[in-house]
């Protein structure tokens, strides 16, 4: 049997494994699932169709598969979907999908989710990722591996923020972050790379080489979008080492829509 305290409140539908350990005064409706090693600390309210996955620790107070905060949702069976070995602090908000998008909100594997942070309808976080305190983000965001979001951060609706990318305290997003920027403001500007960061993933040096070089023709050697991309794309060519990374890079901005832009 699993580990459920007895003021906790769990429907008899959910399917929750053996291993898993439920905290006092919890609430667990039908369409739930979690995966073995889970633990699901107290007052916490986890709804709607909402799939988590392994030796998650989910920590007191977390309201997981809300309805969207959105006024067309009409109580289409969208989802949440949270992967294996994840850290969520205290007072996160977590909601399903919406209809006008692909319907699920995702969050990866081996995330370190922070006190109050809110992942709104249909947002999509990969994996390694750090939130820090506070973060916020609206709706559709897109979230690579090894993001760190600082504390306060808030990301506008449909921006997307690049592997490797980080924000500063308090930054406010409204145009997406490329792959290894680091950035800071409101509005956020590009400020360096992450080129600590980087080098604790196990880059070399020719490959963060090759990450100065994209930050230079991006920022640095005042060329257009296009003239940027040119440049990065010539990388691949000299620093073989570098090939998934300018792939990378020139994937993200060939997605970038002219209207929303690059962080400046």
């Amino acid at each position: 049997m699993s580990a459920i305290h007895a003021t906790a409140v769990v429907d008899p539908k959910a399917q929750i494994d053996s291993t898993v350990t439920v905290g006092p005064y919890t609430v667990i409706g039908p369409n739930v699932r979690i995966g073995g090693g889970t633990t699901v600390g107290p007052h916490c309210v986890i709804e709607g169709h909402t799939t988590i996955g392994r030796d998650n620790r989910i920590f007191q107070f977390n309201s997981l598969g809300a309805i969207p905060q959105d006024k067309k949702y009409a109580g289409e069976p969208c989802e949440l979907v949270i992967g294996d070995r994840n850290t969520i602090r205290e007072f996160c908000t977590f909601n399903i999908g919406s209809p006008g998008d692909a319907g699920v909100t995702r969050l990866g594997n081996d995330n370190w989710i922070m006190a109050y942070v809110h992942l709104a309808h249909d947002c999509v976080v990969g994996n390694n990722t750090i939130f820090a305190n506070n973060s916020q983000l609206a709706g559709h965001v897109q979230v690579g591996d090894w993001v760190i979001l600082g504390g306060f951060t808030v990301v506008h609706q449909f921006v997307r923020l690049g592997a490797h990318s980080m924000t500063a305290m308090c930054s406010l997003l409204f145009a997406d972050l490329p792959p290894f920027v680091m950035c800071q403001g409101q509005p956020a500007a590009a400020r360096s790379m992450n080129f600590e960061g980087l080098r604790r993933r196990g880059f070399g040096p020719e490959r963060i080489a090759a990450v100065k070089a994209m930050h230079k023709a991006l920022y640095r050697d005042e060329l257009t979008l296009e003239q940027a991309r040119v440049r990065i794309g010539e990388l691949a060519q000299t620093v073989p080492q570098a090939v998934p990374d300018v792939a990378m890079m020139l994937d993200f901005l060939d997605a970038t829509s002219p209207q929303r832009g690059i962080v400046r």
